[in-house]
């Protein structure tokens, strides 16, 4: 048998020769980004540091500020067209509270005031605030008593010491009336704009929901009003006191404002500071006691207004 001689192509059958590296198209890697570094996280402020802790600060340090300006100005004898040569220091006003407090005479003068604030005060809450309401309520009541109170009004509780030890048998309840007209007034107009500024549709939408008169007083018209009833017996808190005040320093023989008389008729300076600062202290102690009565009476006044602020 013959075979062809055709010639083998070996080079055919060989496998083929690797490729070498410089002829093989090389990919660009993709650079991968760093990757980000965590959010740092805000160290939250000590417990120290709260809101209610920033403030006692803040009202400790105004008032170590004008213990320091009123140091300062009474120590070096400033004159400056307000004297200070006759002004006790600070030293010796507390030395004066040391010596008042030997003898059961300051502490009965402070009680005897808080009695007299605190009866007339509360005289004027109850009917300021029920009045009030029936005047803002009623435009029937509102014409027949709102034009004798508004002449009324005018006159300083002070103008009614006069009259009020003629009116009243005892010097006592003559002196819790002026307190009461005091802080009276203030809360009466309070309460009326209050009224005065409910939304018509919460009073509509009470008595289509089949509310009585007596429901929607209860219900909608007082604790729609409370916010401003409010405000009225903060301002006639501090007015009461001006008014007792002024009524112990004329007609009183008892009292926080008859000691303070007194002692510039005895020329003891240091006790006319000494009640001057008692008054203050007894006055912000009232109205921090109404500021926290609101907040017991109007939870939610504290989620209605930004931080929680009533």
């Amino acid at each position: 048998m013959l075979v062809s001689a055709q010639p083998r192509n070996d080079a055919a059958l060989a496998p083929p020769a690797p490729r070498s590296s410089a002829s093989v198209a090389t990919l660009p890697v993709p650079r991968t980004a760093p990757a980000a570094a965590p959010p740092r996280q805000r160290r939250s402020p000590p417990r120290w540091l709260s809101g209610t802790a920033i403030a006692w600060l803040c009202g400790v340090a105004s008032i170590g500020t004008v213990l320091l300006a009123w140091h300062l100005a009474t120590t070096y004898r400033l004159e400056a067209y307000v004297r200070f040569n006759n002004i006790p220091t600070p030293a010796a006003v507390f030395a004066k509270v040391l010596e008042v407090n030997q003898s059961p005479k300051f502490i009965t003068n402070i009680g005897i005031s808080l009695r007299r604030i605190l009866l007339g005060f509360a005289v004027a809450t109850v009917v300021g605030v029920a009045l009030g309401v029936l005047i803002g309520r009623y435009p029937w009541v509102r014409r027949l008593s709102f034009p004798a109170l508004e002449v009324f009004r005018p006159i300083p509780a002070i103008a009614w010491v006069p009259m009020s030890i003629m009116l009243w048998p005892d010097n006592e309840v003559s002196i819790v009336f002026i307190t009461f007209l005091g802080a009276f007034f203030p809360i009466l107009l309070n309460t009326i704009h209050g009224v005065e500024a409910i939304d018509p549709v919460l009073l509509r939408a009470a008595r289509s929901l089949g509310a009585g008169e007596r429901s929607v007083l209860r219900e909608v018209v007082l604790p729609g009003a409370l916010p401003h009833i409010f405000t009225g017996l903060a301002v006639g808190m501090g007015v009461a006191w001006v008014s007792l005040i002024a009524a112990e320093m004329i007609s009183g023989q008892f009292g926080i404002g008859y000691f303070t008389w007194e002692a510039y008729s005895l020329i003891s300076y240091a006790e006319i500071a000494l009640g001057m600062i008692t008054i203050g202290v007894l006055g912000l102690m009232c109205s921090g006691g109404i500021r926290l009565m609101a907040k017991m009476v109007m939870p939610w006044r504290a989620h209605a207004t930004p931080g929680g602020r009533t």
